[in-house]
């Protein structure tokens, strides 16, 4: 039987994440919280911004960034800012 959760992103228990996605209290906070397909849709948000603004994971900058856009994403229900320059397609 596979582990829900109530997923706030997605608005209703679904299918929870099989491992932590990174350590720390905000990598336990997405475990017992995102479903796997609110994380999906986060890691390809993640990958435009990524993209689009050339962050470096070696960046401190780059991931504290990403880290707050994460939990608006996921967490927060706002709307995450996107490079002037994407083009959704």
């Amino acid at each position: 039987m596979s582990r829900m959760v109530n997923c706030p992103k997605m608005g209703e228990s679904l299918e929870g994440l099989d491992f932590l996605p990174f350590p720390g209290e905000l990598g336990q906070k997405v475990y017992d919280n995102i479903s796997k397909e609110a994380w999906k849709q986060w890691l390809a948000q993640q990958t435009i911004l990524i993209n689009e603004y050339r962050l470096s994971s070696l960046d401190p900058k780059a991931r504290s960034f990403l880290q707050e856009e994460m939990q608006k994403f996921l967490f927060s229900g706002e709307e995450i800012d996107m490079p002037e320059e994407f083009k959704a397609i």
